[in-house]
Protein backbone atom coordinates (compact mmCIF):
# COMPACT_ATOMS: atom_id res chain seq x y z
CA UNK A 1 0.00 0.00 0.00
CA UNK A 2 1.30 3.56 -1.04
CA UNK A 3 2.11 6.39 1.94
CA UNK A 4 -0.81 8.51 0.24
CA UNK A 5 -3.30 5.15 -0.25
CA UNK A 6 -2.31 4.66 3.43
CA UNK A 7 -3.52 8.40 4.86
CA UNK A 8 -6.67 8.14 3.23
CA UNK A 9 -7.22 4.98 4.74
CA UNK A 10 -6.26 6.43 8.22
CA UNK A 11 -8.27 9.91 7.56
CA UNK A 12 -11.26 7.62 6.57
CA UNK A 13 -10.89 5.53 9.69
CA UNK A 14 -10.63 8.42 11.73
CA UNK A 15 -13.68 10.32 10.49
CA UNK A 16 -15.57 7.13 10.58
CA UNK A 17 -14.77 6.71 14.66
CA UNK A 18 -15.78 10.68 14.58
CA UNK A 19 -19.09 9.62 13.12
CA UNK A 20 -19.66 6.90 15.87
CA UNK A 21 -18.15 8.95 18.72
CA UNK A 22 -21.22 11.96 17.57
CA UNK A 23 -24.14 9.38 16.90
CA UNK A 24 -23.02 8.22 20.68
CA UNK A 25 -23.48 11.78 22.10
CA UNK A 26 -26.31 12.27 19.89
CA UNK A 27 -28.12 9.30 21.61
CA UNK A 28 -31.17 10.42 24.18
CA UNK A 29 -32.20 7.13 26.10
CA UNK A 30 -36.30 7.70 26.84
CA UNK A 31 -38.49 6.15 28.50
CA UNK A 32 -41.43 4.13 26.76
CA UNK A 33 -44.68 5.87 26.59
CA UNK A 34 -47.00 5.33 29.76
CA UNK A 35 -50.09 5.81 27.02
CA UNK A 36 -49.79 3.50 24.00
CA UNK A 37 -51.99 1.05 22.31
CA UNK A 38 -51.47 -2.75 23.23
CA UNK A 39 -50.27 -4.75 20.13
CA UNK A 40 -53.03 -6.65 18.17
CA UNK A 41 -53.53 -9.73 18.39
CA UNK A 42 -54.12 -10.17 14.57
CA UNK A 43 -51.25 -8.67 12.04
CA UNK A 44 -52.71 -6.03 9.68
CA UNK A 45 -51.50 -2.75 8.23
CA UNK A 46 -51.48 1.32 9.78
CA UNK A 47 -50.00 4.27 9.05
CA UNK A 48 -48.32 6.85 10.48
CA UNK A 49 -46.44 9.65 9.01
CA UNK A 50 -43.53 11.79 10.54
CA UNK A 51 -41.96 14.32 9.94
CA UNK A 52 -38.00 15.50 10.76
CA UNK A 53 -35.45 16.69 8.97
CA UNK A 54 -34.16 15.68 5.88
CA UNK A 55 -36.36 12.66 4.74
CA UNK A 56 -33.40 10.40 3.62
CA UNK A 57 -32.69 9.48 7.10
CA UNK A 58 -35.98 9.09 9.03
CA UNK A 59 -36.77 7.07 6.13
CA UNK A 60 -33.34 5.29 6.75
CA UNK A 61 -34.53 4.64 10.74
CA UNK A 62 -37.49 3.67 9.60
CA UNK A 63 -36.63 0.92 7.08
CA UNK A 64 -34.49 -0.84 9.54
CA UNK A 65 -37.68 -1.18 12.66
CA UNK A 66 -39.46 -4.68 12.88
CA UNK A 67 -42.66 -4.34 12.23
CA UNK A 68 -42.46 -1.91 9.89
CA UNK A 69 -43.84 -2.93 6.28
CA UNK A 70 -42.71 -0.07 4.13
CA UNK A 71 -41.54 3.48 4.51
CA UNK A 72 -41.95 6.03 2.09
CA UNK A 73 -40.05 9.36 1.52
CA UNK A 74 -42.75 12.44 0.34
CA UNK A 75 -44.65 15.59 1.27
CA UNK A 76 -47.54 16.22 3.98
CA UNK A 77 -48.95 19.84 5.49
CA UNK A 78 -49.27 21.36 1.75
CA UNK A 79 -51.55 21.04 -1.43
CA UNK A 80 -50.94 18.69 -3.77
CA UNK A 81 -50.21 21.08 -6.73
CA UNK A 82 -46.80 21.89 -4.24
CA UNK A 83 -45.37 18.65 -3.89
CA UNK A 84 -42.46 18.94 -5.93
CA UNK A 85 -38.92 18.67 -4.42
CA UNK A 86 -37.68 21.63 -5.78
CA UNK A 87 -40.83 23.79 -5.08
CA UNK A 88 -40.70 22.44 -1.08
CA UNK A 89 -37.62 23.55 -0.98
CA UNK A 90 -38.49 26.95 -1.13
CA UNK A 91 -39.68 26.88 2.24
CA UNK A 92 -43.30 28.72 0.96
CA UNK A 93 -45.56 25.77 0.79
CA UNK A 94 -46.54 24.36 3.94
CA UNK A 95 -45.53 21.11 3.22
CA UNK A 96 -42.75 19.07 5.75
CA UNK A 97 -40.52 16.46 4.45
CA UNK A 98 -42.04 13.18 5.56
CA UNK A 99 -42.21 9.45 5.91
CA UNK A 100 -44.72 7.43 5.85
CA UNK A 101 -45.02 4.79 7.94
CA UNK A 102 -46.86 1.00 7.26
CA UNK A 103 -46.63 -0.87 9.89
CA UNK A 104 -47.51 -4.23 11.56
CA UNK A 105 -49.98 -3.35 14.48
CA UNK A 106 -49.00 -6.47 15.91
CA UNK A 107 -45.68 -6.01 15.91
CA UNK A 108 -44.39 -3.25 16.91
CA UNK A 109 -46.98 -0.73 18.59
CA UNK A 110 -47.34 3.47 17.48
CA UNK A 111 -45.82 4.30 21.04
CA UNK A 112 -42.46 2.50 20.00
CA UNK A 113 -42.24 4.43 16.52
CA UNK A 114 -42.61 7.16 18.29
CA UNK A 115 -40.22 6.59 20.75
CA UNK A 116 -38.03 5.67 17.60
CA UNK A 117 -39.15 9.26 16.11
CA UNK A 118 -37.82 11.12 19.24
CA UNK A 119 -34.52 9.85 20.01
CA UNK A 120 -32.56 8.61 17.48
CA UNK A 121 -34.89 9.93 13.95
CA UNK A 122 -34.22 13.11 14.88
CA UNK A 123 -33.94 16.07 17.38
CA UNK A 124 -37.50 17.27 18.44
CA UNK A 125 -36.27 20.61 19.96
CA UNK A 126 -35.02 21.88 16.54
CA UNK A 127 -37.32 24.38 15.29
CA UNK A 128 -37.84 24.52 11.68
CA UNK A 129 -34.32 23.03 11.05
CA UNK A 130 -32.68 19.75 11.42
CA UNK A 131 -29.00 19.36 11.82
CA UNK A 132 -27.82 21.38 8.70
CA UNK A 133 -31.35 21.86 7.19
CA UNK A 134 -33.39 24.90 7.48
CA UNK A 135 -36.50 26.12 7.01
CA UNK A 136 -40.13 25.13 8.16
CA UNK A 137 -40.01 22.04 5.15
CA UNK A 138 -37.65 20.34 8.09
CA UNK A 139 -39.98 20.85 10.67
CA UNK A 140 -40.68 18.15 13.60
CA UNK A 141 -44.36 17.11 13.13
CA UNK A 142 -46.69 14.01 13.81
CA UNK A 143 -49.48 13.92 11.21
CA UNK A 144 -52.19 12.04 13.14
CA UNK A 145 -54.47 9.40 11.18
CA UNK A 146 -56.67 9.04 14.18
CA UNK A 147 -57.76 10.43 16.98
CA UNK A 148 -56.18 7.41 19.51
CA UNK A 149 -52.54 8.68 17.34
CA UNK A 150 -53.15 12.23 18.32
CA UNK A 151 -53.98 11.41 22.07
CA UNK A 152 -50.85 9.07 22.61
CA UNK A 153 -48.27 11.33 20.52
CA UNK A 154 -49.35 14.60 22.94
CA UNK A 155 -49.54 12.35 25.67
CA UNK A 156 -45.97 11.05 24.90
CA UNK A 157 -44.45 14.96 24.29
CA UNK A 158 -46.21 16.08 27.62
CA UNK A 159 -44.12 12.97 29.32
CA UNK A 160 -41.12 13.94 27.85
CA UNK A 161 -41.24 17.50 28.31
CA UNK A 162 -42.16 16.94 31.92
CA UNK A 163 -39.01 14.53 32.93
CA UNK A 164 -37.29 16.76 31.11
CA UNK A 165 -35.12 14.85 29.32
CA UNK A 166 -34.29 17.21 26.83
CA UNK A 167 -32.28 20.16 28.10
CA UNK A 168 -35.24 21.96 25.62
CA UNK A 169 -38.92 21.95 24.94
CA UNK A 170 -40.09 19.94 22.52
CA UNK A 171 -41.48 21.85 19.40
CA UNK A 172 -43.18 18.54 17.72
CA UNK A 173 -46.25 20.05 15.79
CA UNK A 174 -49.37 17.15 16.09
CA UNK A 175 -51.56 17.72 13.20
CA UNK A 176 -54.22 15.91 11.11
CA UNK A 177 -53.27 14.22 8.39
CA UNK A 178 -54.74 15.41 5.39
CA UNK A 179 -52.74 13.78 2.64
CA UNK A 180 -49.25 12.51 1.94
CA UNK A 181 -47.80 13.27 -1.46
CA UNK A 182 -44.72 10.21 -2.41
CA UNK A 183 -41.95 12.06 -3.14
CA UNK A 184 -39.78 11.22 -6.32
CA UNK A 185 -38.23 8.16 -7.27
CA UNK A 186 -34.63 9.42 -6.75
CA UNK A 187 -35.04 10.09 -3.36
CA UNK A 188 -36.13 6.55 -2.22
CA UNK A 189 -34.02 4.53 -0.39
CA UNK A 190 -31.35 7.63 -0.81
CA UNK A 191 -29.06 6.46 2.56
CA UNK A 192 -29.23 2.86 1.52
CA UNK A 193 -28.27 3.85 -2.48
CA UNK A 194 -25.74 6.36 -1.46
CA UNK A 195 -24.18 5.28 1.77
CA UNK A 196 -20.63 6.69 0.86
CA UNK A 197 -22.39 10.70 0.30
CA UNK A 198 -20.29 13.00 2.82
CA UNK A 199 -24.05 14.31 4.11
CA UNK A 200 -25.23 10.54 4.72
CA UNK A 201 -22.26 9.32 6.52
CA UNK A 202 -22.39 12.56 8.88
CA UNK A 203 -25.85 12.69 9.39
CA UNK A 204 -27.90 9.80 8.49
CA UNK A 205 -25.82 6.52 9.24
CA UNK A 206 -25.09 7.57 12.64
CA UNK A 207 -29.29 7.83 13.34
CA UNK A 208 -29.10 3.96 11.94
CA UNK A 209 -26.35 3.13 14.43
CA UNK A 210 -28.06 4.67 16.81
CA UNK A 211 -31.29 2.64 16.35
CA UNK A 212 -28.85 -0.42 16.49
CA UNK A 213 -27.49 0.59 19.52
CA UNK A 214 -30.42 1.69 21.52
CA UNK A 215 -33.27 -0.74 20.09
CA UNK A 216 -31.56 -4.28 19.28
CA UNK A 217 -34.64 -5.88 19.65
CA UNK A 218 -36.15 -3.64 17.23
CA UNK A 219 -33.48 -3.29 14.57
CA UNK A 220 -33.41 -5.17 11.66
CA UNK A 221 -30.39 -5.27 9.04
CA UNK A 222 -32.37 -5.77 5.97
CA UNK A 223 -34.20 -2.69 5.18
CA UNK A 224 -37.81 -2.63 3.80
CA UNK A 225 -39.08 -0.97 0.67
CA UNK A 226 -40.59 1.97 -0.01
Amino acid sequence: MSKSRFSLLLSSLLLLAAMLANAAERAVILPNPTVDESLSAKSGQETAVFAGGCFWGVQAVFQHVKGVVSATSGYSGGPSIAAEYEVVSTGTTGHAESVKVVYDPAKVSYGQLLKVFFSVAHDPTELNRQGPDQGTQYRSVIFDSSDQQKRIAQAYIAQLDQAKVFPHAIVTQVVPLKAFYPAEAYHQNYATLHPDNPYIKYNDLPKVANLQQQFPNLYRASITGN
